[in-house]
């Protein structure tokens, strides 16, 4: 595009006069990147239309033809040493760079941007144009590395920051040190030692500095009051780590790793705020100060522990041979049902692992499943949020679980599990329902099993019950919920510490005691939703119905009886009150005086007759 060219557009569009020195630009030969169709090169000007025509590479478009005005805002016409236009001109070079000299890459694209830095996602955005929209990724995830220690680069400590070009290059153990020193906060302190130590392969670099980042380290481990247990232990190995460059006896240092471990009441909780590179460290450190006692202390490490710190726990057991001893705890706690939801998720993800086949393969049976429903239950009821259940997740998602489990499990044991999903307080009903259609699969008469609750409810919807009898239900449930359920899973709990579960009274009335709380309370939902409150003022005075009082005479005795008709939990015999749902009830409903009603309890036969019928409310 030529300045006639350029004068002509701007005298037919004057708003276009600010964006003279990009449409100078827009030469043939020149690259472009358009904000819809992608990367493209410049290769004429039709005057006659007044419109510039690109070869676009995204959209397959060759030849497309676009008004000046309507991309002047939406093009990026790019310099001649833009990273992406090197990529076409010197694809050689970019290459050799891409394979050989990722931080120089970098540098290139940082210089190439204004002021000379750039957010990880614009610079994304270009090695995804340059590598390859997947392809690119692994190698980023390297170059980040590179780059920590690349004096040219200002790496960023958080994603909030950009990546920087320096006009002169900074050693990034002096740029660090400057921090280390700074800085107040003693957590802070410590991850800046271990980013130190993790820079300085060449450790003369701070040599003359660590007599006074170890002193600075040791006073922040020591007198910092906000520091927990686990912040301390890692402050520790940290300023150990660089002391050993020093050649110093770390363990003469003061507070040393065993001291902390000597001050700590709660070893699995320490172990959850570590840093997971640590998690083998510390157990190490266990085994080296505890050499009677660290067995013990493992396996009980392993019961508590979640996440990767299982697998370290189970790896660490396996270096020291003691298989056949976790095979043994693992069965136990499953026999006890004192197995947690964290342990079960490890052993049923790794259930296909043939380096843990010979643990977990003797595991997989109805046993496990059960564990995990009572672990998805127990975890429910602990968790007053709507946070979301691992264990449970898992059962849902992986549609080999359940037959796997129910391999060799007979009719009778999967119905009674089927029957511990359906109250389970951990899953949806939609799941419950995914889940149960898995059982139903393998064993088919379990269908019957729920086609009898269903009918169970059908039967008992819409149950008419009275105010009184209602509040007493909602009352009932407001104290299993607020005071019955939480007093036993602190009776649990306090079983549980009493040591081995197979010969605790406690511990076994407690869980039995908890699965009566929890089917009441599962009833009472039910019913209670169920519920209609009614004060009978609509009964009929011709026909029995709920509401009624009934004059009867018994037929064997020929005696005279007087019976109330009222709500499905309103039965009082003592009172001479039946519900509707009674035998006898419910052969009356609908009868007239004079009628004779049959009834069959336990074998005997009774015939009544209906002399007289009156209203509830009429009488009261």
């Amino acid at each position: 595009m030529n300045t006639e060219a350029i004068d002509a557009l701007i005298a037919n569009n004057p708003k276009l006069i600010g964006s003279r020195e990009k449409l100078e630009a827009m030469a043939p030969g020149n690259y472009c990147l358009h904000r819809s169709w992608g990367f493209g090169k410049i290769v004429g000007f039709d005057e006659a239309v007044a419109k510039i025509i690109i070869d676009f590479e995204d959209e397959d478009k060759t030849g497309h033809a676009m008004g000046v005005a309507f991309c002047v805002d939406k093009l990026e016409v790019l310099q001649a040493n833009d990273v992406l236009v090197r990529s076409r001109t010197e694809s050689e070079v970019i290459e050799t760079m891409i394979k050989k000299q990722p931080a120089d890459l970098i540098c290139d694209i940082l210089a190439g941007a204004k002021e000379q830095t750039m957010m990880a996602s614009e610079i994304e955005r270009t090695l995804a144009r340059v590598i390859g929209p997947v392809k690119y990724k692994k190698w980023w995830t390297a170059t980040k590395k590179e780059l920590v220690k690349d004096p040219r680069v200002g790496a960023p400590n958080k994603k909030t920051e950009p990546y920087i070009l320096r006009e002169e290059p900074v050693k990034p153990e002096e740029e660090i040190l400057e921090q280390f020193h700074a800085t107040k906060n003693s957590k802070e302190k410590i991850l800046l030692g271990e980013k130190l130590y993790t820079l300085s392969e060449n450790i003369s670099v701070i040599r003359e500095e660590l007599p006074e980042i170890l002193a600075e380290l040791t006073d922040a481990i020591k007198n910092a009051k906000s520091l927990s247990q686990a912040n301390r232990l890692h402050g520790v190995w940290v300023r150990n780590n660089l002391a050993r460059d020093l050649h110093e006896d770390v363990e003469t240092l003061d507070p040393s790793s065993a001291s902390i471990l000597d001050s700590t009441n709660d070893y699995s909780e320490l172990a959850a705020e570590l840093p997971a590179q640590y998690f083998k460290r510390y157990i190490d450190l266990i085994r080296r100060s505890y050499e009677d006692k660290w067995q013990q202390m493992v396996e009980d490490l392993l019961r508590h522990s979640s996440g990767k710190f299982t697998s370290e726990c189970i790896n660490f057991m396996l270096e020291h041979e003691l298989g056949d001893r976790i095979s043994f705890c693992l069965d136990r706690w499953l026999n006890d049902q004192t197995i947690k939801g964290p342990l079960l998720f490890w052993v049923v993800k790794n259930r296909n692992s043939k380096k843990y086949s010979g643990i977990i393969d003797p595991l997989i049976s109805p046993r496990l499943l059960s564990a995990m429903f009572y672990a998805i239950d127990y975890e429910a009821l602990q968790n007053a949020s709507t946070r979301r259940i691992p264990l449970a997740d898992l059962l849902s998602d992986d549609t080999d679980l359940i037959p796997d489990l129910l391999a060799d499990a007979n009719v009778e044991t999967a119905s009674d599990l089927a029957q511990t999903l359906l109250l389970n307080q951990g899953f949806e009903n939609l799941t419950k329902k995914s889940l149960i259609a898995r059982f139903i699969k393998k064993y088919p008469t379990i269908q019957s099993l729920i086609a009898g609750e269903a009918a169970e409810k059908s039967e008992e919807e819409g149950l008419i019950v009275s105010q009184s009898s209602f509040d007493a239900a909602k009352h009932e449930y407001e104290e299993l919920i607020a005071t019955k359920i939480p007093e036993n899973k602190e009776a649990i709990a306090t079983a549980r510490e009493h040591g081995d579960l197979k010969e605790n009274s406690e511990y076994k009335m407690a869980r039995q005691d908890q699965d009566i709380l929890l089917s009441r309370k599962n009833e009472l939902e039910v019913d209670l939703s169920r519920a209609r409150v009614s004060d009978f003022t609509d009964v009929s005075s011709d026909v029995v119905g709920i509401g009624s009082i009934v004059e009867l005479k018994e037929g064997s005795s020929g005696k005279t009886r007087r019976y109330s008709i009222l709500g499905a939990w309103d039965s009082d015999p003592d009172n001479d009150v039946l519900s509707y749902k009674t035998p006898l009830a419910k052969q009356l409903l609908g009868k007239k005086t004079g009628e004779v009603v049959t009834t069959k309890i336990g074998g005997n036969e009774e015939d009544w007759t209906l002399l007289k019928l009156a209203r509830w409310v009429d009488m009261k």
